[in-house]
Parts: structure tokens; C-alpha cells; sequence
């Protein structure tokens, strides 16, 4: 993925920030827009890292969010379904969309080393 295409996933978190009623962060990569009461009620008692606001002030947390999360970061909007809870989840921006084809981002040679220095230390 391009600049341009995270970019464009930036957006539709902005389009989604309109009509919803807080962001919440768990302090390493999960990053939430409650869209109705019903979920904005349940991150407020759940999680620590809550914001309410207008579609600025959402913005502008939401980006440092996402800079301070680790590489597994992900954005989503979660709208209360009885029926159905997973099928209130709308991914905004997947994990790893902002990788580019010539990032290693997980570099297996460097992860083997590191573990390989801690297990002989």
C-alpha cells in the first residue's frame, strides 16, 4: 500500500468520526469509534483511553493513537447488534495497510537474532 491509499483509509475514519460518539484505544494497537450509545457506553466502562468530541478533536486522537500503537494497529467502527455482534465491526483500516510491499516490517532474520541473544544472555 501507497501513501496515497492510507491516505484514502484516513477518510473514511474522518466520514466515520461524523457520526460517532467517542474513540477508544487500548493502549497498544486496538483503536474503536463507537457509532451508537449502546457501544459508546460499553468502552467508556471498559476502556481507559476514551475520547468524546467533535469530528477534529476525534481526528487528531485517532492519528496519535495511531502513531503511539505497535505494528498489529487497526481501526475500526463498532455498532451495537443484538442478533449479530461480530457483524457490527467495520474495519476503516486494516492491520498492516500502511506496510508497503518493500517494508519488512517482521524481519525473521532480525527476530531470530534478538531471541537467540536473549536465550544466551
Amino acid at each position: 500500500m501507497n501513501t496515497t491509499d492510507i491516505d484514502l483509509l484516513w477518510h473514511s475514519v474522518e466520514d466515520a468520526c461524523k457520526n460517532a460518539k467517542l474513540v477508544a484505544w487500548d493502549g497498544c494497537h486496538k483503536i474503536y469509534l463507537a457509532m451508537d450509545d449502546y457501544e459508546a457506553q460499553w468502552f467508556a466502562q471498559n476502556y481507559d483511553n476514551i475520547v468524546y468530541g467533535d469530528t477534529k478533536t476525534l481526528m487528531q486522537t485517532l492519528r496519535g493513537w495511531w502513531d503511539a500503537s505497535c505494528g498489529l494497529r487497526f481501526v475500526q467502527a463498532v455498532s451495537h447488534n443484538e442478533a449479530d455482534p461480530n457483524s457490527g465491526f467495520v474495519s476503516l483500516i486494516d492491520q498492516f495497510a500502511d506496510i508497503t510491499e518493500d517494508e519488512d516490517e517482521w524481519d525473521e532474520d532480525e527476530f531470530d537474532e534478538d531471541a537467540a541473544q536473549i536465550l544466551h544472555s
